[in-house]
């Protein structure tokens, strides 16, 4: 029997038993469907080989003693509608929905089957929980704090850039809720430091070059980015438009600056994902995501790129690189 019919026929006999009583069956494969952002295995290697190394850790083989059903969205926020109604269909025994949108898709396509949620921004203010120590429905997960963020990054990018007078935000405003309020933290933040804002919106990466392209240059300026799937996939033509026109970019994850921005500040994403294996392995065991605190990362980190700094005639202070966490040169 081929593999792909093998896990089929396991997500069919899922559908006859309650999930309370699948953790009681030691002998049975259980089935995690997973709602990706981008659109292949390749893009997602990141923090699909995270989440593999998690599940190994604990003990997890896939094709063994665990199966994964991977779908793709490809940036397209639309199509987590659909593939979280397929893996429902499916039955499978836990859903990891990576990104608010995701979440906000697998949340309404079931109020039965558990969800982990990654990288979500702000799961109570996004009606992902009730509370963070008490989810509540069927949802847990952890949070990436990316809004909570938003001042710090704003501090750290004048802080390395001398004689900054202005910030333009770059959102995707397709999840509306996640971009105002990073534009109005971040917005807050700058105001406090005397510095010029605006605001550029990028829906698709088609607009990404249109969007650099009119940033004015008439005062020292450079480019703060929130947090969204789609900009992370076009993270190295972003870093080469941004460079061409001399911005320095302050980014969310450190390998967005291997890419070729300037600086991140943020959680250790892949660390996320690594550790969210363990969040799936208690609801496997018999817990219940309503009692499962919705978790926040506790590693932050500060990447710096030297030669990108070189490449804008930016000099970063001595005490900005004591500080980083990773410098690459």
């Amino acid at each position: 029997m081929k593999r792909r019919e093998f896990i089929g026929l396991l997500g069919g006999a899922a559908a006859s038993w309650p999930f309370s009583s699948r953790a009681q069956q030691p002998d049975r494969v259980p089935v995690i469907g997973i709602l990706w952002h981008a659109g292949s295995e390749s893009e997602e290697a990141i923090f699909l080989g995270a989440f593999r190394r998690g599940l190994s850790d604990l003990g997890y083989v896939e094709g063994d003693n665990i199966a994964l059903v991977n779908t793709y969205a490809d940036e397209k926020y639309e199509r987590f509608t659909q593939n979280a109604a397929e893996l429902v269909a499916r039955k499978v025994d836990v859903l990891v929905a990576v990104t608010r949108p995701a979440a906000l898709a697998a949340q309404h396509a079931t109020k039965v089957i558990p969800i982990v949620a990654v990288v979500i921004p702000d799961p109570v203010g996004s009606g992902l929980a009730e509370s963070l120590s008490r989810p509540g429905g069927n949802i847990t997960g952890i949070s990436n704090m990316g809004i909570d963020l938003s001042a710090k990054r704003v501090e750290l990018i004048n802080e390395a850039v001398s004689g900054l007078r202005r910030i333009v935000l770059l959102v995707n405003p397709s999840d509306p809720g996640l971009a105002q309020k990073f534009v109005a933290e971040s917005t807050a933040a700058a105001t406090r430091l005397n510095i010029d804002v605006g605001v550029a919106e990028v829906r698709t990466a088609d607009e990404l070059e249109p969007a650099i392209e009119a940033v004015e240059l008439s005062k020292r300026t450079a480019i703060i980015v929130n947090n969204d799937a789609m900009l992370l996939h076009e993270s190295g033509r972003l870093a080469d438009l941004a460079r061409a026109r001399g911005l320095p970019t302050m980014v969310f994850m450190g390998p967005m600056v291997r890419a070729g921005a300037l600086m991140s500040y943020g959680p250790n994403i892949p660390a996320i994902f690594r550790h969210s294996a363990t969040l799936v392995q208690k609801i496997l065991k018999g817990a219940q995501p309503a009692d499962l605190p919705f978790e926040q990362p506790t590693d932050y980190e500060l990447i710096l790129n030297l030669k990108t700094a070189k490449a804008l005639g930016t000099h970063l202070p001595a005490t900005l690189l004591a500080r980083a966490d990773g410098v690459i040169e």
